[in-house]
């Protein structure tokens, strides 16, 4: 029973783009990304760290996207707790601007940490255009 869940614990989501950066990268080691740019957020994303933190257990919908100049390419994982989850590629295209995005659906415990990794001697690109994003949000609490 999810009687002790507030109505306020089933509505979680979170809209975030990366903002009017330039580009990020490349570095020598992964670094978690860090969307800025808050277009929507009940409260269990942190726009200081980039990290969504599953307020009550359930199973919850995650995109995320990128864009970067394809002359190197970019490397997008989304993770669940120091785990690889899924990959959003791009290979180096020549240059001109590429976007990757994919999607997944999770199931989340209470305290789960979802975030969005950039891998090593890879880059994203964002502006105010908002091409890279990362959304989440709660389909059903379980």
């Amino acid at each position: 029973s999810s009687s002790h869940v507030t109505s306020q614990g089933n509505r979680v989501a979170f809209g975030a783009s990366i903002g009017n950066v330039g580009n990020i990268g490349p570095f020598n080691t992964d670094i978690t990304l860090v969307y800025k740019n808050v277009f929507s957020n009940t409260g269990s994303y942190n726009p200081g760290t980039g990290i969504f933190t599953a307020p009550v257990r359930g199973v919850y919908y995650f995109s995320f996207s990128g864009f970067n100049v394809s002359t190197r390419s970019m490397d997008l994982v989304l993770m669940k707790n120091g785990e690889h989850m899924i990959y959003a590629t791009n290979h180096p295209a020549g240059n001109r601007h590429e976007p990757a995005t994919n999607g997944m659906t999770l199931q989340l415990v209470v305290g789960d940490q979802v975030y969005v990794r950039l891998r090593q001697d890879t880059w994203i690109f964002d502006n105010g255009n908002n091409h890279s994003t990362f959304i989440g949000y709660l389909l059903f609490p379980l």
